[in-house]
């Protein structure tokens, strides 16, 4: 028990039943800094390290005191999306720019506005000032770049010749030259003191993201979209080296301090470290993220020995340039992380995370402490099993832990697999459970014991997802490949493989009645399949985007799909005729389900935080309810009165036509810093308790969060 909790003990409520257990190693995290209203998109320190500026996308700037986190003042005047800040050399004043095609000058001391220099038409994607501070050089989506006076708060000249957004700017370190990068694949150099183009630099054959100058400026390093990363003379406008060891989209590029190193961030999952002079390959920095991760965040700590890189699953990783391992793993944000930096000292870093937050976290070394029960990893998923008796954690040593949902305790460790487990899927009579795997296994596992008795091999790449079919007799796993595959569940023996898909596949549902089994894709319609033959049936055209949620009405005569085109479909899933179209702001992944007697659909949005219920006849809207809450899983009650939900009931019966506010009938659940019940707050979570993923039952709440564990609490409720 900590010293905290031991002091104020008996102040703790009666009704919290059971508690969470307590980390013995505390968080990095110094201060978590609350106020945007909306995701925070950078963060900036001055030299002196005393404040810290973040950018947001509610149209404010904050500052921040770093010693004590206290919000110093709120910078307003833009009219949307502040995406970037940066304090000028002396310190003394920043500099914003928005998507409202404007950049502001600020006194850093006091908050007021300076100037506001205006010309630009659409979005600005960077903003740079020059080594002296006196000049600003910005670029936009309009394809320009303007150099701006500070003093005078002018345009000295508007450089143009791309023909596509303007992504990057950057001074040259002696500041004579101006480097731009283009979606128009092109980068180009520019003579400050005339505005004239010096050199046009064309080899990229796609769009160009990031561009970075060498400490002494005799050479240029740029990240494209066609996965490669070219070193240029600055002096000739040569390509000198071009590095392709990245399989994928390449974001972002950075130097180290001395110029000895040259980072690269891609959407292959990997930081690559190259020899800032030659461009030779040097390491290849991998970590164990919670899903597909893009890496577009990289920062070198101001002495050149660390390096910080950001994946979009909300972590941060801090690497030692010496070895290529990683120091540790920052973890706390409820989203991804928009941006870092350090403190000038190295002492500190800041992050910035769409989940409304900014985040100090000290540096310095410590001691380091094993977590009470000696997990090292953290999980990032949790399932209750069809019996509410058990729930499932996936975490990212590559196990899964099997819980009693009533009590809390730990039943079971399941381990087998070599790589980090995507999906889990319990059978409808809870009694096995499948495991599918970055490895390309599904493991089947006996609940009751935790023993593994099925190794199912047979994919080609990571399996992406696992389901039962209704009467237990099949498991369907898809996987990277672009393939399905149908096993038997009592043997493990593959009895089809399902082909027809060009692209991965996302997701993947039985009919209730077994007989059709119908596949999604982030990229292409989907299928449905005849499971007795493994021939396909139908292929669903119609939606303008890709498909996550795919779900079967109860008599499996219709089907729903959830596309990213802001739609659901409804089809006959006997024909494959597009029925009705259900428009509003959806997200592909988002929870659907069918009431019992088909004639209803329930949704939920991520957006509006509404749950609505349409008619699957005419596809209008019955009831819209206001939950103030984002439903993550949502289904009907059998008698079709009430609506289940993550966060506890929605009782339906009776409801007036149009939109109303609704209040979670029974049972405990989060609401934003939250564990409420009904209309009441009842226990404030701390920052680092916030969990990216929360499960209840009944009085029960799991708590999936970045602090290297799930905490679990009880509530005893009359």
């Amino acid at each position: 028990m900590s010293a905290v909790r031991l002091q104020f003990e008996y102040k703790i409520p009666c009704w919290v039943q059971k508690l969470p257990l307590v980390p013995k190693n505390w968080s990095r995290a110094i201060s978590t800094l609350e106020g945007h209203s909306s995701s925070v998109t950078t963060v900036a320190f001055p030299p002196d390290g005393k404040q810290l500026a973040s950018a947001s996308e509610d149209g404010t700037v904050r500052l921040w005191d770093t010693a004590t986190g206290a919000s110093l003042s709120t910078l307003q005047g833009h009219s949307k999306d502040v995406t970037l800040v940066t304090f000028l050399l002396d310190g003394k004043q920043l500099v914003s720019a928005s998507a409202d095609g404007t950049v502001r000058l600020w006194d850093a001391t006091t908050g007021a506005a300076i100037s506001t220099f205006c010309g630009h038409l659409k979005c600005i994607n960077a903003v740079v000032p020059s080594q002296d501070g006196k000049l600003l050089a910005s670029a936009s989506e309009d394809t320009t770049i303007k150099l701006w006076d500070v003093a005078i708060g002018e345009a000295l000249a508007t450089l143009e010749g791309h023909s596509g957004d303007v992504n990057a700017v950057v001074f040259s370190p002696d500041g004579k030259l101006l480097a731009s990068a283009s979606d128009d694949t092109t980068v180009k150099l520019w003579d400050v003191a005339t505005g004239e183009v010096l050199e046009t630099l064309e080899d990229h054959d796609g769009e160009v993201f990031s561009i970075a100058f060498s400490p002494d400026g005799k050479l240029l390093a740029s990240a494209s979209d066609d996965t490669t990363i070219k070193l240029w003379d600055v002096a000739t406008g040569e390509v000198l080296e071009t590095l392709e060891d990245h399989d994928n989209i390449v974001f972002r590029v950075a130097f180290s301090p001395d110029g000895k190193l040259l980072a690269s961030a891609s959407a292959d999952e990997t930081v690559r470290l190259w020899d800032g002079a030659t461009g030779s390959a040097l390491l290849t920095l991998e970590g164990q993220f919670a899903f597909e991760s893009t890496l577009s965040i990289l920062a070198f700590s101001p002495d050149g020995k660390q390096l910080v890189s950001a994946p979009d699953d909300g972590t941060i990783w801090r690497w030692d340039l010496t070895t290529g391992a990683a120091i540790s793993v920052f973890e706390g944000h409820a989203s991804f992380v928009s941006a870092v930096a350090f403190s000038p000292d190295g002492k500190q870093l800041a992050s910035a995370s769409a989940d409304r937050t900014v985040r100090l976290w000290d540096l310095k070394p410590r001691e380091n402490t094993p977590m009470i029960e000696g997990y090292s990893d953290s999980a990032w998923k949790m399932i209750f099993s069809p019996d509410r008796k058990q729930i499932a954690s996936l975490w990212l040593d590559h196990s899964i832990r099997l819980w009693d949902a009533a009590s809390g305790a730990a039943l079971s460790v399941l381990k087998g697999h070599c790589d980090w487990v995507r999906a889990v899927a319990f059978s409808l009579d809870s009694a096995l459970l499948a495991s599918a795997s970055s490895d390309n296994t599904i493991n089947l596992w006996e609940v009751a014991t935790g023993e593994a008795l099925q190794i199912l091999k047979g994919h080609l790449d990571s399996v992406w997802d696992v389901a039962f079919s209704p009467n237990g007799k099949y498991i369907v796993s898809v996987s990277h490949d672009k393939t399905a595959k149908l096993w038997d569940t009592a043997t493990g023996m593959t009895l089809t493989t399902l082909k027809g898909h060009l692209s991965p596949l996302s997701n993947v549902a039985f009919s209730p009645n077994s007989k059709q089994l119908v596949s999604a894709s982030y990229y292409e319609p989907a299928k449905i399949w005849d499971v007795a033959t493994g021939e396909g049936l139908q292929t669903l055209v119609g939606h303008n985007d890709g498909i996550g949620t795919v779900v079967f009405s109860p008599d499996s005569k219709l089907l729903a799909t959830v596309s990213s085109d802001n739609t659901i479909k409804l089809w006959d899933a006997a024909t494959g005729t597009a029925l009705q179209t259900l428009a509003g702001q959806f997200h592909m992944d988002q929870p659907v389900a069918f009431s019992p007697d088909g004639k209803q659909l329930a949704t939920s949005s991520y957006h509006t935080k509404n749950v609505e219920l349409w008619a699957t006849a005419t596809g209008t809207v019955l009831h819209t309810m206001k939950v103030d809450t984002f439903v993550e899983s949502i289904s009907f009650s059998s008698d079709g009165s009430c609506l289940e939900t993550n966060n506890g009931l929605l009782d339906i019966v009776s409801l007036p036509s149009g939109i109303m506010s609704l209040a979670f009938s029974h049972g405990i659940f989060m609401k934003d810093q939250w564990i409420a019940r009904g209309t009441d707050n009842i226990l404030w979570v701390p920052p680092d308790y916030r969990p990216r993923h929360a499960a209840v039952n009944g009085n029960v709440v799991f708590l999936r969060h970045g602090t290297d564990c799930a905490s679990i609490i009880e509530f005893v409720v009359k």
